[in-house]
C-alpha cells in the first residue's frame, strides 16, 4: 500500500472509521519523497534506535524501519493503532506504544527498547505540541540527535542567530544543548488535510559540551529568561524587572557595561557567549 497515496489514505481511513482531530495536529503526508528524505536526514542505521512520536498512518515509520535497527513509534491517538497493526505488518523492527510523549519516562523507555543501540529521535511533531516536546527531549539527556518536522516559524526560531528578530530563549536554550541545523521546507500541499502554513525539517544533534562556561546553568537560563522578558526594553531595563530584587538596576547597568555591551543593548542582540559573561558577573556579585 502506498502510504503517501490521497485516494488510498481515503479509502484506509474511512474503512476503519477514523476522523482526522484538529486538536491534535494531524496532518498526513502525500508526497511519498518527503518521508524518505526526513529518514534519511535522520542520519539513522542499524545501530540506531529511533523514537517517533505520532506516526498517523505510518509513512515515515515504515522509512525508519529500512534505515534503522529498532523504532518505537508513540501514538496518542488510539483510533489510529488498528491502522497501524496494519500499515506496519511487514516492518518486524517496529512497535508502537499507546501514550503521551509528554507523561512517558523518556530514559527508562530508551534503557528497555534500545539497549546496545543509538537513541535518536525523528519525527513528524504536530504543530501544537514542538516546544514542549522538544523540551522533554532535551531534558531526558539520552538521544544523540533529533530530527524533526515543525512550523516553519518554529524551526527558524530555533535555529536563529543573534539579532536576528525571531531570536529567543528558546532559541538559546535549544542551541546551548545541541548543535541546530535547518534542513528543508515542505509545503502545505504535501499534505492531507492541508495545514496553513509551511513546516521545516530541522536536525537538532546533542553537543559533547555546552558551547559555554555557565555559573549554574538554572541561573544562566533565568538570566536568558530575564533578557528576552520585556522584548520592546533595553537589556538592563528587562533584567531589571525580571531579577529584581535580587538585583538593582545598578548592579545590571554595571554588569552589563562590564562585560562591554551597551547599556541600551537589547536581550535579542546577544550571543551565548555574552550571556555566559553576563551570567558569571551577575553571579559573582549576587546578594
Amino acid at each position: 500500500m502506498n502510504l503517501c497515496d490521497e485516494e488510498s489514505i481515503r479509502a484506509l481511513l474511512t474503512h476503519y472509521g477514523f476522523h482526522f482531530s484538529r486538536s491534535m495536529g494531524q496532518n498526513f503526508l502525500i508526497d511519498g519523497d518527503i518521508p524518505r528524505r526526513i529518514a534519511a536526514s535522520s542520519d539513522a542505521d542499524r545501530n540506531c534506535g529511533v523514537l517517533e512520536i505520532g506516526p498517523g498512518i505510518g509513512s515515515l515509520t515504515v522509512e525508519l524501519s529500512r534505515l534503522a535497527g529498532r523504532v518505537v513509534s508513540v501514538e496518542l491517538d488510539r483510533s489510529l493503532l488498528p491502522v497501524l497493526a496494519e500499515t506496519l505488518a511487514d516492518c518486524g523492527n517496529t512497535e508502537v506504544i499507546a501514550g503521551d510523549v509528554m507523561k512517558l519516562d523518556l530514559p527508562s523507555l530508551v534503557r528497555e527498547k534500545f539497549s546496545g543501540l543509538k537513541p535518536m529521535v525523528c519525527a513528524n511533531l504536530p504543530y501544537n505540541i514542538t516546544t514542549p516536546v522538544l523540551s522533554r527531549f532535551v531534558e531526558a539527556d539520552c538521544f544523540e540527535s533529533v530530527t524533526v518536522m515543525v512550523q516553519r516559524e518554529v524551526a527558524r526560531r530555533i535555529c536563529a542567530a543573534p539579532g536576528a528578530s525571531d531570536c529567543g530563549s528558546f532559541s538559546l536554550y535549544m542551541q546551548y544543548h545541541m548543535a541546530t541545523e535547518l534542513l528543508f521546507d515542505v509545503p502545505p500541499s504535501c499534505f492531507t488535510p492541508r495545514p496553513k502554513v509551511t513546516s521545516s525539517v530541522l536536525r537538532c544533534t546533542r553537543r559533547a559540551a555546552p558551547p559555554v562556561e555557565v555559573p549554574d546553568e538554572a541561573f544562566f537560563f533565568r538570566v536568558i529568561r530575564g533578557a528576552f522578558a520585556l522584548r520592546r526594553k533595553t537589556l538592563v531595563n528587562s533584567l531589571s524587572s525580571s531579577l529584581a530584587p535580587e538585583f538593582d538596576r545598578e548592579a545590571i547597568r554595571e554588569a552589563v557595561e562590564s562585560c562591554g555591551l551597551p547599556a541600551e543593548i537589547r536581550g535579542e542582540r546577544l550571543s551565548l557567549q555574552d550571556f555566559s559573561r553576563l551570567s558569571i558577573f551577575l553571579w559573582k556579585i549576587r546578594k
